[in-house]
């Protein structure tokens, strides 16, 4: 599929994740299938620009193209002035976030609090787009099916994005006040799809392979986006899509490829944090890679008193060396690349 004037290789994507979706994540996705990525959510008030934690969501070095950043905020001009700085930041496309549920997010009135006041929604899309269309580069939107069950607009705001050049939507199966809780509905996307000739991607709940084909067929969007089903399991884009490309189930990785894999990761991440935050933030990825192997939760608690990138990086190669000593002979290999 297309978004603006860039063709993306497939149709499985990395939903922007606060905390999860930093280059290197992003980046490790990409290589492991993934068709296109969406940084995590940058503030669109200047005064955040040059703090810690908006530079490192800004550095897009080494990025495969389109970069594609997630910009937040209620202020029509803040958030034209955001996409703009972003642009010379390097992003070729920007993304709207108007369906973060947080309640940090939603009590400023922005994320998917804005769903409460279309007029706005349409002034945000409006300036943004006339913001970013000098440049060439494409605005998306990501949003949700509405404030709470009672009161879904998901089509109105789909097509009210349409009219004002919105190059594609991406829509989350749930409402605002559900939050992550219960199960996404897919038969709003359907709707929505049906009624907008733009790209819509379908987010929410797709976890493997069989869902994905099956939100794919029921709600016939263009593309997925996988969210949380991804932390500690990169693969899952390359699982996907083999099974939508063949129907057939790749063999799920051994010890031996998940070793590989989360080592790679830990070294970017190191880079990429430095030594004090790259350590302490380091330990959620490597919770979510381990959390169902034999032994999990007692390795997590010794992972936790580490405090250097030396001793970290060191007990999980160790520590999977265990795994594979004890089980990788009854376990099918497969490669790392």
């Amino acid at each position: 599929m297309y978004i603006g004037h860039w063709h993306l290789p497939n149709p499985v994507f990395v939903a922007p994740m606060a905390g999860v979706t930093d280059r290197p994540f992003r980046q490790l996705c990409k290589r492991l299938g993934a068709g296109y990525a969406v940084s995590e959510m940058a503030a669109s008030n200047p005064k955040l620009w040059n703090s810690v934690k908006t530079s490192r969501r800004l550095n897009h070095d080494g990025e495969i193209d389109p970069i594609a950043v997630q910009i937040a905020g209620a202020d029509p001009a803040m958030m034209a002035e955001a996409a703009v700085f972003n642009i010379q930041k390097g992003a070729r496309i920007i993304d709207i976030n108007m369906g973060c549920p947080a309640k940090k997010v939603c009590s400023v009135a922005s994320g998917s609090a804005l769903l409460r006041d279309e007029p706005l929604v349409a002034q945000i899309i409006d300036s943004v787009v006339k913001a970013c269309t000098p440049y060439n580069v494409p605005v998306t939107l990501k949003t949700r099916t509405g404030w709470d069950r009672e009161n879904k607009n998901a089509l109105r705001i789909a097509r009210l994005a349409e009219n004002l050049g919105i190059a594609a939507l991406t829509l989350h199966g749930r409402t605002r006040c559900d939050l992550y809780t219960g199960q996404a509905e897919y038969d709003t996307i359907a709707e929505v799809k049906a009624n907008i000739s733009i790209p819509l991607i379908a987010n929410g709940d797709i976890t493997d392979p069989h869902k994905a084909k099956y939100v794919l067929d029921y709600t016939k969007a263009d593309a997925i986006m996988i969210g949380r089903a991804a932390q500690g399991n990169p693969w899952i884009f390359r699982e996907i899509n083999h099974f939508l490309q063949t129907g057939e189930l790749l063999p799920k990785p051994d010890y031996t490829h998940m070793q590989a894999i989360l080592l790679e990761h830990l070294h970017h991440h190191y880079d990429f944090y430095g030594e004090y935050t790259g350590v302490r933030s380091a330990r959620k990825h490597i919770a979510w890679y381990i959390n169902n192997l034999p032994g999990a939760s007692s390795f997590c608690d010794q992972m936790n008193r580490i405090d250097n990138s030396h001793d970290q990086h060191k007990a999980v190669e160790q520590w999977f060396d265990q795994l594979v000593s004890r089980y990788e002979p009854l376990t099918v290999s497969t490669p790392a690349h």
